[in-house]
């Protein structure tokens, strides 16, 4: 399904004003409700509420000026330095946005720490970044992970079983050692910092974190600080599974 079609299917009624944002490109659906409740958003001339509804014939500002969806679809892999912050907030002097400079209005999908490297997909269609982060889906997301600690068979059993953490137990995933202080892991959820705090409750600290893949998508060899197009062929696969 490309952008002209994620369009059409909304197209038939009146959407959420939050997943309008988010089909705009202004930000993800879950940041344009941070937006609205800062004052920041306007629905013909008034200050836009929670939860409401707008269609096509609808003025939407942002900031002051009038967002509608774009007319193409963008999807990038960038590999994100550490020190640079997954956030679209331009007054924050770190934020991705400014550093990646893009011609066109995009937006990270989902978030990767500020101490964090990696890849991180960047897009304008608020449908394929809620379809990748909703948790529902179970998609792969695949880390690097140094340690301070030497890692042993016993660690990599609670990291795959699960390691309760933020009043929860993460789900299994796959853990596969790498060096005696270093593992991949793959993961199906998206915690706040989950990787570091699931270290953290064993007893581990992490000394470098870096996100290798997101679904099909890898990182391989992109240097650290720029970012490319994702391919034809990966969009392809990309699509069919999150559309199948």
């Amino acid at each position: 399904m490309d952008k002209d079609q994620i369009k059409k299917a909304a197209a038939g009624g009146n959407v959420r004003l939050n997943k309008y944002l988010s089909d705009c490109g202004v930000c993800s659906r879950r940041e344009a409700d941070r937006l609205i409740e800062a004052g920041l958003v306007s629905v013909n001339g008034s200050p836009a509420q929670l939860g409401m509804q707008v269609s096509t014939s609808d003025r939407v500002e942002y900031n002051g000026s009038e967002v509608r969806p774009e007319g193409r679809l963008i999807l990038i892999a960038f590999n994100k330095p550490k020190g640079v912050e997954c956030t679209t907030d331009r007054e924050n002097p770190d934020n991705i946005i400014d550093y990646i400079d893009y011609p066109e209005r995009i937006f990270p999908i989902g978030r990767l720490d500020k101490n964090s490297s990696g890849l991180i997909l960047l897009t304008n269609t608020g449908e394929i970044s809620d379809k990748i982060l909703r948790g529902s889906n179970y998609h792969e997301k695949e880390y690097e992970v140094h340690v301070t600690e030497p890692i042993t068979d016993e660690f990599i059993r609670k990291m795959s079983e699960g390691v309760p953490i933020l009043d929860t137990v993460t789900r299994p995933c796959t853990v596969i050692p790498c060096g005696k202080h270093s593992f991949r892991i793959i993961l199906t959820q998206g915690l706040n910092r989950q990787i570091r705090r699931m270290c953290e409750a064993l007893g581990y600290q992490v000394r470098d974190l870096k996100r290798i893949r997101v679904m099909n998508i890898h990182l391989g060899s992109l240097k650290t600080g720029t970012w490319r197009n994702v391919t034809e062929k990966e969009l392809s696969i990309l699509m069919k599974e999150l559309y199948k």
